[in-house]
């Protein structure tokens, strides 16, 4: 009989706790309702600086919600994207960028946003767990990478004195060679199945659009290979010299590859 008590008053005690949590939560939110923009905001920034991130966004919310037009409203949305990506809710900081950058086109912090998109989209390629395994990139999909490019490429081209620029014109060098790498796969994977026609466009593509990448040299050498194969000489000749311009004492054969350009990044 003791233990059925027991029992009950545990399933009794559930329901209280639910009520008193509901009751703390409609209190802390009556009281943040009574604060001022400058208020709300600092607790904010105390929250976020002692890594309370939850905490920060609530009162960021708070803010936005009731103080949208004002400065510290605007400046909380830059900072919940911050207290979002901290917390690894990569897409609510993703979006809380956009709605940033869509609202606030010309706000003095707006390369933040900017370089924070570029940041989020970059982390969401592969990279330590895979140098550490040295699986081939080259055979792995960007899913995120051109995105994040695109994000990257804005703030260096259009804030280039913005202090994210340096950081992000380095990202943009490794996603650059990523994309490269990878498009380069896919020209070899075409060349395996002698689909030579397309081997040669998807080389052209790396050749074009990611100038300076490492695997330039070798879409080179397979744009050459897959001319030669269509019997389109004088094009094959013309590629050739290319190559000796940029490339003086290279051969044109493929070597043996060693360890990829992507894995000394850091």
């Amino acid at each position: 009989m003791p233990k059925t008590i027991a029992r009950s008053g545990g399933w009794l005690l559930l329901p209280l706790l639910l009520i008193l949590a509901a009751c703390s939560s409609s209190s802390q939110q009556t009281r943040l309702a009574r604060l001022t923009p400058e208020a709300l905001y600092q607790q904010g920034q105390r929250a976020l600086r002692a890594g309370n991130y939850d905490e920060s966004i609530r009162v960021y919310e708070a803010l936005n919600s009731r103080y949208p037009f004002t400065a510290q409203g605007r400046q909380s949305r830059l900072d919940v994207i911050y207290a979002y990506y901290k917390i690894g809710e990569k897409e609510s900081a993703k979006d809380a960028a956009d709605t940033f950058i869509r609202e606030n086109p010309t706000h003095p912090r707006i390369d933040y946003a900017w370089y924070m998109r570029g940041l989020i989209d970059f982390e969401r390629t592969p990279q330590a767990i895979e140098r550490w395994l040295r699986v081939d990139l080259s055979e792995r999909p960007p899913s995120t990478a051109g995105e994040s490019l695109q994000s990257l490429r804005t703030v260096v081209e259009r804030f280039p004195k913005s202090a994210y620029a340096d950081d992000a014109r380095k990202r943009m060098v490794y996603l650059r060679n990523r994309l490269a790498d990878h498009d380069l796969g896919i020209a070899g994977y075409y060349a395996s199945r002698r689909a030579w026609v397309a081997a040669a466009q998807r080389s052209q593509q790396v050749i074009e659009e990611y100038d300076g990448a490492p695997a330039v040299k070798d879409a080179l050498r397979l744009l050459i290979r897959s001319y030669n194969e269509l019997g389109f000489m004088e094009l094959a000749e013309n590629a050739k010299q290319v190559f000796a311009a940029n490339y003086p004492g290279e051969p044109l054969e493929n070597v043996e590859k060693g360890d990829s350009w992507w894995r000394f990044w850091s």
